[in-house]
């Protein structure tokens, strides 16, 4: 029967969870928590990969110089000495001392193990605290050295003349007291073979704990230093996050204000001027945008409230007059009664005007994506302004000029400014008065000839709901203006009013352009 296979996918998708998971907790942790920790595995890296390659340059010298001892070892004059003094092959090797007394020409038995490797297979102990095993590549140089009947017996290397096996083999044993020995094995000289009458091979050896005690302390002593580096980075990491993030959190601990009081009026301190101060500059400036446009709303609605207010009054008095006439049975005058609904009606177009003035400022300010600025032609703007001003204008008479201009901008909302700077004109015109109009090279004049106005009220006439003294008596919201400079400032021009020369009252609206259709047109 065929076996299922193995889930790998699932347990593939099992880790990358684990690890997703893992992501996501280091992540859930504070910020200086995360920089203290990334810079004690920054330095933790950094430290053991130091110490790492410091152990390794160590080993590798402490090795060579292990080596270079052992291959320059002659205990030529001692195996000589010693089978001179005994006419044969030890039963167990020198210490003490007699090792000290076999001793000379800088050969040093304390640190080398010699043992002798016969070709018949037998072993003789010269000098060491114990036996050294003997393996199978020690006999064949043993068996392949050539006994010389003569040569000298002075300081000679292990390899004499230059036989097989002469080079030597270098391993590694273990003694039956858990000792390692690294071991050089090389043929006899001739002065060694001639006592033993046959082929023979020197074994010298010497206890690796030379070299691995001192890595051993040096690893140990990397890894308390590598450990305390990791430790006193991440102390000076988190000591250093909360001093570098002191500014996040007095930015925190303002914005949590904010959001709890809802007092936009509280500003970050600023210190300095790196990017922590530029944030807090940035929301600073961005409160003082919100506190500026609550404000602007708070006085919009009230200022609405207040406008309201006086046509519904009027409303509601000419209604329940004409409920009272309508209940007592006592009819009203017919003039009196039609004087009634006149007035209710102006008072209805008066609202509905008012919610339009309110509906169009309440737009943002500038264009939606939905409805991007488009290229019109500014003078048939004017013309269709024009003709609903004549409508309205009554016995006012309306001069005008105008002379091809394109421009960008909404065009609803450029005829609304149009047309509100011609009822200005004409609410503002005498009897039987004259409002000249003028469009040449984008800039746009309309000039009436009433009284003019103060001053000191110029720099007011285009504030919402601002309306002049002698304005107060004329109908009218006084949003007008306001949407006048609005929808100006979003074709990105420029709108004022000034006396005339000779009296009344100029307004200039100027909008970039070209006197020639582009070709988006």
């Amino acid at each position: 029967m065929p076996q299922p296979p193995a889930p790998a996918p699932q347990q593939g998708r099992s880790r990358r969870r684990r690890k997703h998971n893992r992501v996501l907790r280091f992540r859930s942790l504070p910020l200086r928590s995360r920089l203290a920790m990334l810079t004690a595995g920054a330095v933790a890296v950094a430290v053991a990969a130091s110490a790492l390659a410091c152990w390794l340059i160590t080993q590798n010298q402490l090795m060579q110089q292990f080596n270079q001892s052992l291959h320059t070892s002659d205990p030529t004059q001692q195996i000589v000495k010693v089978l001179s003094q005994t006419g044969s092959c030890l039963s167990k090797p020198l210490t003490g001392d007699a090792a000290v007394k076999a001793g000379g020409n800088g050969f040093n038995p304390t640190k080398f193990s010699v043992q002798l490797v016969l070709a018949s297979g037998q072993t003789c102990w010269i000098m060491g605290d114990e036996t050294i095993p003997v393996k199978d590549t020690d006999k064949q140089i043993a068996a392949t050295a050539t006994s010389l009947d003569s040569g000298p017996t002075g300081n000679h290397s292990l390899g004499g003349s230059r036989r097989p096996g002469s080079q030597g083999s270098m391993h590694t044993v273990t003694t039956k007291s858990g000792t390692e020995l690294e071991v050089l094995t090389k043929a006899a000289s001739p002065a060694v073979t001639a006592l033993l009458g046959q082929g023979t091979a020197v074994m010298v050896a010497s206890p690796l704990s030379s070299v691995t005690d001192p890595l051993n302390t040096l690893a140990l002593v990397m890894a308390i230093v590598t450990g305390a580096g990791v430790l006193v980075a991440a102390t000076a990491g988190l000591v250093i996050a909360r001093a570098g993030l002191k500014p996040v959190d007095r930015l925190t601990a303002t914005v949590e204000r904010i959001a709890r009081t809802e007092d936009l009026s509280i500003r970050i301190p600023i210190d300095g001027e790196d990017e922590i101060a530029r944030l807090g500059a940035s929301f600073n400036s961005m409160t003082a945008r919100l506190a500026a446009s609550r404000e602007l709303q708070q006085q919009l609605i009230a200022d609405a409230g207040h406008e309201l207010r006086t046509p519904l009054t009027s409303l509601r008095t000419n209604v329940e007059l004409l409920e009272r006439s309508e209940a007592t049975g006592r009819a009203l005058p017919p003039e009196d009664r039609e004087a009634l609904l006149d007035s209710v009606k102006a008072q209805m177009s008066e609202l509905a005007s008012l919610i339009g003035d309110l509906q169009e400022l309440s737009r943002p300010d500038t264009n939606p994506a939905g409805s991007p600025l488009q290229v019109v032609a500014f003078h048939e703007v004017t013309e269709i302004a024009l003709q609903r001003a004549r409508l309205r204008a009554q016995d006012i008479k309306i001069l005008a000029e105008v002379t091809p201009w394109y421009v960008k901008a909404e065009p609803a909302a450029l005829e609304r400014a149009i047309v509100n700077l011609l009822d200005n004109a004409v609410k503002f015109s005498p009897p039987q008065g004259t409002v000249e109009v003028n469009l040449y090279g984008g800039e746009l004049t309309v000039r009436d000839h009433g009284p003019g106005i103060a001053p000191e009220e110029l720099p007011h006439v285009f504030e919402r709901f601002w309306r002049s003294t002698s304005a107060r008596a004329l109908p009218g919201s006084g949003l007008g203006l306001s949407i006048v400079a609005r929808t100006v400032q979003q074709a990105g021009g420029v709108v004022g009013l000034h006396r005339a020369h000779g009296g009344g009252t100029m307004a200039v609206m100027r909008l970039p352009g070209s006197s020639v259709p582009p070709p988006e047109l």
